[in-house]
């Protein structure tokens, strides 16, 4: 099944945007591929959060992939900002599951374009669409969701797929 995830960052870790702190999460990402069950089909770098679109096989795969990314990510993290260790997300993880081709369509469309709409041309540098340097963690999709079904989904205008 498909999920939508959102990582938030606590609010005293800087801005994940820059050099630094966007080659960790690129580090950890490819380090991450393939374990745990699942599989990253889309990502935008935002300042204090990710998006994330992946697929896992269960709720359990799920839950222990998105644990293993994070411990990966916050040890990375505290090492890059010279921190002795703790927490570095404010929270656990959100995550949506996309349950039909409607709501796969309007989540891929959300991360897609959420970088560009707050940041303009600038954003799309942090988007897996559109960098080369991330589309390479991608991997391809498994779910008919994610592969076939979100191409017959009707089209939904942007004021309301950004709800």
């Amino acid at each position: 099944m498909p999920a939508h995830v959102t990582l938030r960052v606590k609010n005293d870790v800087p801005s994940l945007r820059s050099s630094r702190r966007f080659a960790v999460i690129r580090r950890c990402f490819a380090a991450a591929k393939g374990l745990h069950g699942v599989r990253l089909v889309e990502l935008t770098v935002m300042g204090n959060h990710l998006h994330l679109i992946v697929e896992a096989g269960s709720n359990g795969e799920l839950s222990r992939g998105m644990q293993g990314l994070c411990i990966r990510l916050a040890k990375a993290m505290n090492k890059v900002l010279q921190r002795s260790g703790g927490k570095i997300f404010a929270d656990h993880y959100h995550s949506h599951l996309l349950r039909s081709p409607t709501e796969v369509r309007n989540a891929l469309r959300y991360v897609s374009e959420n970088a560009e709409h707050h940041f303009g041309e600038a954003g799309l540098d942090w988007c897996s669409s559109q960098n080369p340097k991330l589309r390479a963690l991608l991997e391809l999709p498994k779910t008919w969701l994610l592969s076939v079904g979100w191409k017959r989904a009707r089209r939904v205008s942007s004021s309301v797929a950004r709800g």
